[in-house]
């Protein structure tokens, strides 16, 4: 049975606006697969938007198999960023604006033309990618149990996310090997977790195309001036306020944000 999309994506949008711990959607409202998920996402952000700004990227979460058997979903899952959750380097999350703040270590790229819903080969992805930039994606733990929620419910709510941190575009990035980059996060100076490229899906284009094919079943496609986070090198990082973070990918730069 079809859910009231109108109502669940107002009782998530009203409490993404006021963070808590979340408990859920009621049992009616619930969607009962991945792809219920994303109808009531789009509704999501239908809502958020007016308040937040336009959607103007997206992220890639669960991209590897630990996370995957940890939050018991087969695949990968997209969330939306919106305009007013996006700052520039270096950053500011106060963490007491947030239930439960998380940083993770991020390869993005910014799509530099339109690409029309579909499945697309590494060779058209690759001429669309117009920068590619270090970036710390924001997480926010906002749910009393995460787990009880279900796949379906944390994909309408975007995943966990809360906002990112962009590094400096680097255009010149054709040269590069991403599979083999290395990325390190570092807290209070301290390094806290290392990973490469390779981690992502196996290449970070990997990812890039899966969200690719994923938005096209949505009858969607990638617009230009978008950028993805394309998921974490490393383990998420929960921090506690006035931490100060950074992370390093190797041939595109710094980061750091404080929280």
């Amino acid at each position: 049975m079809a859910i009231d999309r109108h109502a669940a994506a107002g009782i998530l949008a009203g409490h993404r606006l006021r963070p808590g711990a979340f408990p859920g959607l009621p049992e009616a409202l619930r969607p009962a697969d991945l792809a219920a998920g994303r109808r009531l996402q789009d509704a999501v952000h239908e809502r958020l938007s007016a308040r937040l700004g336009p959607r103007v990227g997206w992220k890639i979460g669960c991209t590897t198999p630990v996370m995957q058997r940890f939050l018991g979903i087969p695949e990968p899952c997209e969330g939306g960023i919106f305009q007013a959750n996006v700052q520039a380097s270096p950053g500011r999350f106060p963490a007491a604006a947030h239930r439960r703040i998380g940083v993770e270590c991020e390869i993005a790229v910014r799509i530099g033309r339109d690409l029309p819903p579909g499945a697309h080969g590494r060779e058209v992805l690759e001429a669309a990618v117009e920068a590619v930039l270090p970036a710390i994606e924001v997480v926010d733990d906002r749910y009393a149990d995460f787990a009880a929620l279900g796949a379906p419910t944390l994909l309408a709510d975007d995943f966990f996310q809360a906002g990112c941190v962009l590094g400096p575009p680097v255009a010149d990035w054709r040269g590069l090997d991403l599979a083999a980059l290395s990325g390190r996060m570092l807290v209070d100076g301290a390094e806290v977790g290392r990973g490469h490229g390779r981690d992502v899906l196996g290449h970070p284009l990997n990812a890039l195309a899966w969200l690719a094919a994923t938005l096209a079943r949505r009858g969607r496609g990638l617009e230009a001036g978008e950028f993805v986070l394309l998921g974490s090198l490393v383990q998420t990082q929960w921090i506690g306020p006035g931490a100060q973070v950074a992370i390093e990918i190797e041939a595109l730069g710094r980061v750091e944000m404080a929280a």
